[in-house]
C-alpha cells in the first residue's frame, strides 16, 4: 500500500481516531512557526490607524513576552467586472504594497526587541485577520479604528471584527 498502512485493531479493540486516519490530526492544524503561537496578531495597511494599532500590538507583545503576527490583506477583485461569468470567481489583484511594507517593518527599530512576521492574505479583512487568529491560536487581534464616511456607511472592519471574533478583538482609535 502506498503512503501509510492502517494496522488492524488489536483483539477486538477499536482503533485511536488518530491511529485510524492520521490525514486528520494533521489537517486540522495549520503548520505555522510554533515560536508565533499564541502571539498577538495585528491588522496593518501602512495607513495612520494601522500605526497606531501596531504600536499598540507591539507593547502588548513586548509586556505578555510573546510574538508579533502583522498581517496586510492584499486586494481582491470579482473577475465578473471583466468576464461576465457566473457565479462570480475572484481575482488577486498584484499588490506590491506587501513588500514595501515588509521593507519599512524591518527598518524599524520598536520591532527589534521582538519576534514578528508579516502575513499576506487576499480576501475579506475581517475574515482574514480572524483566520490568522485561529491558526496562530492567537491571544488577541489588534486593529485601528476608522473614521470617516465609509466605515459608517459599510461599517468599520473594527465593528465588523468585534462582532464576530472568537478571541478577544481590541480596536485603538
Amino acid at each position: 500500500m502506498a503512503g501509510h498502512e492502517i494496522p488492524e485493531p488489536a483483539e477486538g479493540r477499536p482503533l485511536a481516531e488518530s491511529a485510524a486516519v492520521p490525514e486528520q490530526s494533521t489537517a486540522r492544524h495549520h503548520e505555522c512557526d510554533p515560536a508565533f503561537r499564541h502571539g498577538v496578531v495585528v491588522g496593518f495597511d501602512g495607513s495612520l490607524s494601522s500605526e497606531r494599532a501596531l504600536a499598540y500590538a507591539v507593547g502588548m507583545a513586548r509586556r505578555t513576552r510573546s510574538a508579533l503576527i502583522i498581517v496586510h490583506v492584499a486586494n481582491r477583485l470579482p473577475a465578473t467586472v471583466w468576464a461576465g461569468c457566473e457565479p462570480p470567481v475572484f481575482v488577486d489583484v498584484p499588490d506590491h504594497r506587501t513588500e514595501v511594507l515588509g521593507l519599512e517593518l524591518a527598518c524599524a527599530e520598536h520591532l527589534a526587541e521582538i519576534s514578528w512576521v508579516l502575513v499576506e492574505r487576499g480576501g475579506d479583512i475581517c475574515h482574514e485577520l480572524e483566520e490568522v487568529g485561529r491558526e496562530y491560536e492567537a491571544d488577541a487581534i489588534v486593529v485601528g479604528g476608522t473614521h470617516g464616511m465609509v466605515g459608517r456607511i459599510f461599517g468599520s472592519v473594527a465593528g465588523r471584527l468585534a462582532k464576530r471574533a472568537q478571541r478577544p478583538v481590541v480596536v485603538i482609535p
